[in-house]
């Protein structure tokens, strides 16, 4: 689609619709959370709860409940003890370590640091001297080390990295982060061009060496990132033993990364996979992948991604089964592939400067992700379904536990996906009440950020440089803000009436040009400007023509978040009522659920069984749709997002 140029009132816009070409590469880079501040009435209680009972639950499991630390001491006793529990369980240690990371930044936890300290000595007291170091195999036998390309070597090196990254990012230590480096500099003495070939089993390393490569600026790991990613699709695995693999597409090793076009498989490794080769183009410029990410995207959200940004609907592959397969009462949606579809779609949008990729990622943030934790922080969502009986409950922890870890790791992380810069100008991404320094032209920008998103559309900016500095502020209109549900059309608004977001600068209505989905001001910026954001957030119905399973239904969606009607406001049934098309749902504020939280409240028709069980009643009830992160916070209870429009051979007006 052509960009075309037209006038509204009041404004000049120019359009972008979604397209398919690949693009040169934008080059922003996002403001790392180490040099960001959270003081956001939505985010910073949940990032609190997450340095003061996550991460302690985290650690109880870690080292008392479970035998995960255990096995690092282990190792360093030599006492011939075996390892226990999972072979894949030293992964959950390094994601708590890097949620650690993230914690300790914010300044939540004082005595996270000297438990990571812990944690870390013992951790580097297991490494062998040839840099090796994964318990499982170190235990129960090294001749079986680098033999069976499923058995996660490869992933638990990669959140190891990750970990000692953030770590040494947060406290300038890098016991860890030299311990990673002489694991991948054994890893690299076996494996790369003109040695042995190793496709990852559980891809994570590619992403974790490119932040190895950002942080140390050697560029062997870069290099050695782009030759996993060249090393699946080509039959490498034959020769090594398949423990976990139930074809060569779970882990898509199907075909070469270059000719993908469908997503397949393994929904958290397809996410992991994608990121790294998003890292790698991003760096290299190369075109070929940058288009194979844009197809297989496009097949994720235009035909495979739940209303919640929730991927992968089968639990029997953890992923994906075929287009438009997307039931609500046993959807998978593992928490861990949306905290994915995070990072995937973070990278891609610096990658193509597109803001439909951040609106992907918003819609992920705020829904399949953040339902994976407890409002209280302490339990947790493996899968996240859509529609419930009654029967799913938060659990405490998984005998998988890669979710709580992973969930805590992303929202203790917040502050890497609010700004972004380069010399262009600056980017607002997410809207989080916070504030920064961006480097800029040679003048350091303060940008402080304002607001009671996502329940309130009113964002405050306030620029606070020193000398005044020409350059562009990008300010990401979301899509839902314009008409569009989601890229692609696989959910729409029933209704897209809608009010275009207005701007001010210093308390003056601002034209402004929209690109790529984000509002563009170019000005000379004196210290002390404020530019207001208002964006209208009306109640949205939104349908989905393509899905079977919400033939006749509607979704509620007010700005980004999806909501959900749940038994403990109806009297523990959500099964018997309806929402006509003409009903009335308005906005109510409900200061006592879960600390405070906005409902969508309607009048709406529900049939109740008399007591003869024989006849039925219609009567109307008051129908409170919460949003959908906050359910099950209140005991187990029926659940639903999408509502029937009309009772079956009875239109309901």
């Amino acid at each position: 689609m052509k960009r075309k140029s037209f006038i509204l009132p009041g404004f000049l816009w120019l359009m972008s619709g979604f397209h398919a070409l690949a693009q040169s590469p934008v080059g922003f880079q996002y403001v790392n959370f180490s040099r960001v501040e959270i003081h956001d009435p939505f985010w910073t209680s949940r990032m609190d709860k997450v340095a003061t009972v996550t991460l302690p639950v985290c650690i109880d499991q870690t080292e008392v409940k479970t035998p995960r630390i255990r096995n690092f001491e282990a190792v360093a006793a030599k006492d011939g003890r075996r390892h226990q529990g999972i072979f894949y369980d030293d992964s959950d240690v390094f994601k708590a370590l890097e949620a650690i990371a993230y914690a300790i930044k914010m300044d939540k936890n004082p005595g996270l640091e000297s438990k990571a300290d812990e944690w870390i000595e013992k951790i580097a007291a297991a490494q062998l001297p040839d840099g090796y170091l994964n318990t499982y195999y170190t235990l129960n036998g090294l001749d079986k080390r680098w033999t069976d390309m499923s058995m996660h070597e490869d992933y638990n090196l990669g959140h190891m990295i990750e970990a000692g990254v953030a770590y040494f990012d947060a406290t300038g230590k890098r016991k860890l982060l030299d311990v990673c480096i002489r694991m991948v500099d054994h890893f690299a003495s076996l494996f790369g061009p003109g040695k042995r070939h190793w496709v990852t089993g559980h891809q994570e390393l590619e992403l974790a060496l490119v932040k190895l490569y950002h942080t140390t600026s050697d560029r062997k790991y870069l290099d050695l990132a782009n030759w996993l990613l060249e090393e699946r699709g080509h039959g490498h695995a034959s020769g090594y033993t398949w423990t976990e693999w139930k074809d060569t597409a779970y882990a898509q090793d199907d075909v070469p990364l270059r000719k993908v076009k469908d997503i397949k498989g393994h929904a958290v490794r397809a996410m992991y996979y994608y990121t790294g080769a998003a890292d790698v183009a991003a760096i290299t410029g190369d075109q070929e992948y940058l288009e194979a990410m844009k197809r297989v995207w496009e097949d994720v959200v235009f035909r495979n991604m739940y209303i919640t940004g929730g991927i992968g609907a089968s639990g029997s592959n953890e992923g994906f089964t075929k287009d438009y397969d997307l039931p609500n009462d046993h959807a998978y949606c593992e928490t861990c592939a949306s905290v994915g579809m995070v990072f995937w779609n973070q990278r891609m949008n610096a990658l193509t400067g597109e803001a439909f990729y951040a609106d992907v990622l918003e819609r992920s943030l705020f829904n399949g992700a953040l339902d994976g934790i407890s409002y209280a922080g302490d339990q947790f969502f493996y899968g996240n379904v859509l529609a419930s009986s009654g029967q799913h409950k938060r659990r405490d922890w998984f005998g998988t536990a890669c979710c709580p870890a992973n969930i805590a790791r992303l929202l203790a992380s917040l502050g890497n996906y609010i700004y972004s810069s380069s010399d262009r100008g600056i980017w607002i991404q997410q809207y989080i009440s916070s504030n920064t320094v961006i480097p800029l032209k040679e003048v350091k920008v303060p940008v402080q950020v304002d607001t009671k998103y996502p329940y309130e559309g009113k964002v405050s900016i306030i620029l606070n440089n020193e000398i005044p500095i020409e350059t562009n502020l990008y300010l990401r209109i979301p899509g839902w803000a314009r008409g569009e549900a989601v890229p692609g059309g696989l959910y729409r608004f029933l209704d897209p009436a809608f009010q275009w977001p207005s701007i001010t600068v210093n308390g003056v209505k601002t034209n402004y040009t929209l690109d790529k989905g984000y509002a563009v001001l170019h000005r000379q910026w004196k210290g002390g400007d404020r530019i207001m954001l208002d964006i209208p957030m009306p109640v949205q119905r939104v349908v989905s023509d393509s899905i079977r399973y919400n033939e006749g239904k509607v979704a509620l969606q007010r700005g980004p978040l999806v909501y959900c009607v749940e038994g403990a406001d109806h009297e523990g049934k959500v099964f018997n009522s309806i929402l006509p098309d003409r009903t009335a749902v308005k906005p109510v504020w409900q200061p006592n659920i879960l600390g405070g939280t906005l409902t969508l409240e309607a009048s709406v028709p529900a049939l109740q069984v008399e007591p003869d069980s024989i006849s039925v009643k219609q009567q109307w009830v008051r129908m409170t749709a919460i949003p959908y992160f906050n359910w099950a916070n209140r005991g187990q209870n029926e659940m639903r997002v999408w509502l029937p429009r009309r009772f079956d051979g009875l239109k309901v007006d």
